[in-house]
């Protein structure tokens, strides 16, 4: 009898290969991401509570889903298409992060985000430039350019360590928050330094253009183009609500439209539009009389950023090659583990001296300099403006690198470390606004 069904078993087998094969790769890629997506949302209630982020969850479903798993991932993306989606998602989480900003225009107020933006930042950049100098053999133009890639801490993947909500007044969790939307912006002074000088290695030709340019006016027209198109959105849709209220399901694309808006136009006139869109979330949560109007932006802007993160890390997981990885292996080894091990911890320390962070509230912001979507950014944007051969090949695979050791370690990390700290060290430190 088993011997007459063995045939029917084989015929069925392989009507049910051929149905697999005839089905459209882009279905199946649907089909991965609805089954992920329902599992993480579902089952978010016990994530929260292990030691395990979303991004991580997502990079390892990424690379089971490419190559080196079921291969339903079959895209291999251009620069350009990949520096265009992660722009998108940097964009909206920097207004995220922006509306989050709870505290006084004041420097007093803000005096941990000018330590870790005006001092850390730029051991960040040149520790890691050294680095690449002196151990991996790049001139100082690529390796300040890896610097500034790798500087970003990020604003997409450090959710668990951010402030909460508006209402949160957490000094740690505030200057985690601060920092990831403001070094987004500001290492692109860095980027623009190292791309100078990798095409030409005489910086006379070039700096005080840099410095005029790129420093001065990028800066000032990214902080002053924020400050005008959230004030003019604000402006026309409290008039406008004076007279009919927007429809209450598209209310919340206001958001989206002040995004779009500043950073467009602020771009136009060639200054920083990410730090256009982190200033324009902090106008923006000051502009309204009712509360409800920037907690519901936020809300909006974070379902967003959530949902874009997915595919990013997804796709990030797909394109890791393990020969690539092992070929590059000892410079990204050695990068990322003193950046994550050393420069980061020691510039922190360095730079919060006299700070009023607590000395735990110090060790655990030198810890999470989580890496990722910001970095895919710049280096995308760097192989759109003349990065490429050999040098491209090895800073793209030490800053993948790089990202990957960060998502799994922070990972890891991030719940038993903030789960202590909620227990042990914030109880004891009183909040200072």
């Amino acid at each position: 009898m088993r011997q007459k069904l063995l045939p029917v078993k084989i015929a069925l087998v392989n009507q049910l290969k051929s149905a697999i094969a005839m089905v459209d790769i882009y279905i199946l890629d649907l089909l991965a991401i609805g089954i992920l997506l329902l599992t993480v949302t579902l089952g978010s209630g016990w994530i929260s509570r292990l030691p395990l982020s979303y991004a991580l969850i997502y990079l390892i479903v990424g690379i089971g889903l490419g190559p080196y798993g079921v291969n339903l991932i079959q895209l291999r993306p251009e620069a350009q298409f990949l520096e265009r989606l992660t722009e998108f998602v940097v964009i909206v989480s920097l207004f995220s992060c922006g509306l989050k900003m709870n505290r006084p225009l004041q420097f007093w107020a803000w005096n941990s985000t000018a330590r870790l933006i005006g001092f850390l930042m730029p051991i960040s950049i040149f520790g890691v430039a050294a680095v690449g100098h002196w151990f991996v053999k790049l001139d100082w133009g690529p390796a300040i350019l890896l610097g500034a890639i790798l500087a970003p801490t990020d604003p997409v993947l450090a959710s668990e360590v951010q402030l909460a909500d508006i209402h949160d007044r957490d000094e740690l969790r505030f200057g985690l928050t601060s920092e990831g939307g403001l070094n987004d912006a500001l290492a692109f002074p860095f980027v623009y330094f190292g791309i100078y000088a990798l095409k030409d290695n005489h910086w006379p030709n070039w700096f005080s253009q840099w410095v005029v340019v790129d420093l001065i006016w990028a800066i000032a027209a990214g902080i002053v183009m924020g400050i005008l198109v959230a004030k003019a959105v604000t402006w026309i849709d409290r008039q406008l609500q004076r007279y009919r209220p927007a429809d209450e399901l598209m209310e919340d694309f206001i958001a989206l439209s002040t995004i779009l808006l500043t950073y467009s136009l602020t771009e136009v006139v060639n200054g920083y539009g990410f730090l256009a869109v982190f200033v324009a979330g902090i106008v923006v949560q000051r502009s309204y009389r009712d509360p409800e109007k920037p907690l519901s932006q936020l809300h909006f802007t974070e379902r967003i950023e959530k949902l874009m993160e997915v595919g990013t890390i997804l796709i990030l997981g797909s394109l890791l090659r393990l020969e690539a990885l092992v070929a590059h292996g000892s410079y990204a080894l050695l990068i990322a583990g003193l950046l994550i091990f050393f420069i980061r911890p020691v510039g922190t320390w360095i730079s919060t001296i006299g700070s009023r962070l607590h000395p735990a509230s110090r060790l655990l912001c030198g810890w999470f300099g989580i890496r990722g979507v910001g970095s895919i950014y710049y280096l995308t944007y760097a192989f759109g403006h003349g990065l490429k051969g050999e040098i491209g090949e090895k800073i793209a695979w030490i800053t993948f690198t790089t990202i990957v050791i960060s998502v799994i370690l922070h990972g890891i990390s991030a719940t038993p470390l903030m789960n202590w700290y909620e227990r042990r060290i914030k109880p004891k430190v009183p909040d200072l606004i």
